[in-house]
Order: C-alpha cells, then structure tokens, then sequence
C-alpha cells in the first residue's frame, strides 16, 4: 500500500486488539503498511501494560488508559478494533473527544454484547455472553484461573476447532486471566450502542467469521445494518481470531478501506476548496452547516 500522505492532513492508524492479546497481533497489518504512523498499543492488563492492578471496568476507563498512545497521533485517525479491542474502538469512534479524528473505522467482531438486548431471539444471545462472562469472573474469582482460561477459549472457539496455545502462550494467557472480569464488565456496562451506531459518519468496515459464536456474529450484522453506508465482509471459514489466522483475507480489506477513506479525504478537501473559490463574499449565518460529502455503501 502507498503511504497515506498528501495534501490533506496526514493520518496514523492505531489497531487494538482482542482480551488476553497484546499489540503483537498486529505485526502483519503493520508490515503492510508504509508511509504512515502506525500504533498498535497494549490494552490495560496486557503485554506491557500487564502490571499494576488499577484495570478499568469501563471503556472509557479504557480510553483514558489509552490516552499517552493516543496523543501520539497528532494528526486524523484510521481506526482498527478486534473483539475486545473492538468495543474499545467503537466507543472511541462514537463519543470521546477523538471522535471527530476518526477519519475511518473498522470493527472486527467487536464485543458489544448489549446490542443484543432489544428483541428475544437476540435478548438469548446476550443472556449466554452474560453467563459465559459470570462463569469465567467466577473462577477467577475462586483461584480456578485455569478453568478460567479454559472456558474463555472454548466460547470464542464458536463452532470450528480449539486453537492450540504454544506452552508460552498459554501461560502467558494464564499470566493475564486477571483482567478477564474487567473486561467483561466494561462490555456489558455499554448503553445505547444501537444508538451510537446511527450517529457514526465515517467510512466503516465490519467484518465477521462464519465459525464465530454467533453472539459476535449477530453483533456484526446488526451494525451493519445501523451504520449509514457500512461495509460488511464476512468470512465463512474464519474464526473469531480471523485478523491471525486469516491475515491474508483480512488485511487486504483493511487496507482497501482505509485507501477508500482516504480517497473520500480527499474529495471533501477539493469540494471544501471549490466551494471557497466560488464562494460569494457573504457572511454564513450562525449556526448554519456546511454541506459535506457522505460516505455509501459500494463506493468505489
């Protein structure tokens, strides 16, 4: 991919990845990347943000952890979020005081399981995440981390075959199980997500694996039918860890859309110094909105 440099400002993609990860899985996004800042930052409680214990149980929380990464981007913001990561990102995209940086987003399975609340059929899918949640904190609560461990990735497994840890993976999984709750709790604490979802206005991708738990799998396809102009890509035979272990599927999308973003970047500019040059010398009223170019669905 070319750099993202130009006329217009330039942009840092910032990538945040799953629970129980760290920002290592984000090696082959950022190799394929050139010509822009990338930042790939541990979330609270893991890789080098692993010590201490004062771990939010909010994503805001998460956020304000998150703010000497942030304020490393000086300029627009191409988001990324997986799973956990995910919910991060969208909270970040949708009501933070860089919202108004995100110049693209993109959600790979985020953890937004309160989407789910509004119908029974879905309301079932929550419920289950809610166990899944409560069985976990509680076994770590109870000193049981690995049945903790045990359980966490058996869910996410979804319907295709358990993942095999490397012994340093798993105990470095083991290692981190603690942050577990507090996760679960700042994804179940989120309000208002279908809300938040109508308001976004920047290019959004949303992507899903078909072996997914289908708890992640309904949350995609939800956003994407609330997000005006969302791209949705689903891969049948990927998992819920499918920015790993399908790379070679996922990033080209990331990259594509991140090039469209861009493209769209640069159409407002131009539209933005058109409209200057012909622009009668008046005064615009307060209050009053300029017209604005908006991303659809398909645009290519």
């Amino acid at each position: 991919m070319t750099g993202l440099g130009g006329t217009h400002a330039a942009a840092a993609v910032v990538a945040l990845h799953c629970s129980l990860g760290s920002g290592r899985q984000w090696t082959k996004l950022a190799a394929a990347l050139t010509g822009c800042q990338f930042l790939a930052p541990d979330i609270s409680g893991y890789g080098v943000a692993a010590c201490g214990r004062d771990w939010p149980r909010t994503l805001d929380g998460e956020i304000a952890q998150l703010e000497p990464w942030l304020a490393k981007a000086s300029g627009p913001i191409h988001l990324v979020g997986h799973s956990y990561g995910g919910a991060i990102a969208f909270r970040l995209a949708t009501t933070s005081p860089y919202t108004r940086r995100i110049r693209s987003l993109t959600l790979i399975e985020p953890v937004l399981p309160t989407l789910l609340r509004d119908t029974p059929a879905d309301a079932r899918l929550y419920d289950r995440f809610a166990r899944i949640a409560q069985i976990v904190s509680q076994d770590i609560i109870d000193g049981a981390v690995l049945e903790a461990v045990e359980a966490f990735t058996a869910f996410w497994a979804g319907s295709g075959p358990r993942e095999q840890f490397s012994p340093s993976g798993r105990l470095r999984m083991i290692e981190q199980a603690d942050k577990l709750p507090y996760d679960f709790n700042a994804a179940l604490d989120l309000d208002g997500v279908a809300a938040a979802a109508r308001a976004v206005r920047v290019p959004t991708l949303v992507v899903s694996g078909g072996l997914s738990p289908y708890v992640t799998q309904r949350i995609v396809a939800k956003l994407a039918a609330l997000i005006d102009g969302a791209e949705l890509r689903h891969l049948p035979a990927a998992g819920h860890m499918l920015p790993v272990t399908h790379a070679d599927r996922v990033n080209p999308e990331i990259l594509r859309h991140i090039w469209r973003a861009e493209e769209l970047a640069k159409l407002e500019l131009a539209a933005d110094a058109g409209r200057a040059d012909t622009a009668p010398a008046t005064v615009q009223p307060a209050g009053s909105a300029s017209p604005h170019l908006v991303f659809r669905r398909g645009f290519n």
